[in-house]
């Protein structure tokens, strides 16, 4: 079903140590708002949707979002790759340290570990889509928010595709609501 490509869907290639937005993009992998959890909302509704047509949709967005998820912690990797002990202490990252090193473990900006909690299934097509544009918009808003912390253009280049991404997926997941909605479901 799945077939994994070797490449990202944006070239990663962060040249300057950043530990704090590393542990500032974690928030993207792990978070409420971040990509594994969009990834396995969209996943999991996929088998409620009344037809291939919404099955296809959310699969293919689901499938996407993994590979966003690639991409943040490719950054997060990039970012604290030369990092000693001192510093990750030093950008508050001790603690996923003392647990991970600098294996990348899904959570928040906060150290907040990854939980299903944040997304829902409801089982109801509407109810789900409306879910994931509310989705949508807050990691596009995430985004922004990083975009706003930093001038490292190859960070900001990454971020951009991604806030993109966030706003194609929205605009895919209201054209299937609104087609739902139009057959009556």
């Amino acid at each position: 079903m799945y077939k994994y490509v070797k490449h990202l869907n944006y070239p990663v290639n962060i040249r300057k140590k950043d530990l704090k937005m590393a542990k500032n993009l974690l928030t993207q992998f792990g978070g409420a708002n971040g990509e594994l959890a969009a990834s396995l909302r969209y996943f999991s509704q996929k088998f409620s949707m009344p037809d291939e047509k919404g099955k296809s949709l959310l699969n293919d967005i689901a499938t996407e979002e993994l590979g966003h998820c690639e991409m943040i912690c490719t950054m997060v990797s990039q970012l604290i790759k030369d990092a000693t002990v001192e510093e990750l202490k030093t950008a508050g990252l001790q603690n996923i340290y003392a647990e991970h090193k600098k294996g990348i473990y899904p959570t928040d900006a906060s150290g907040v570990p990854f939980t299903v909690t944040y997304f829902a299934v409801t089982g109801d097509p509407i109810a789900d889509l409306y879910e994931d544009m509310a989705a949508e918009q807050k990691a596009r808003a995430v985004y922004e928010n990083l975009i706003d912390m930093t001038n490292d253009e190859d960070i900001l280049g990454v971020l951009l595709f991604l806030r993109q991404r966030e706003i194609v997926h929205f605009n895919r997941f209201k054209e299937l609501k609104d087609y739902y909605e139009k057959k009556g479901y």
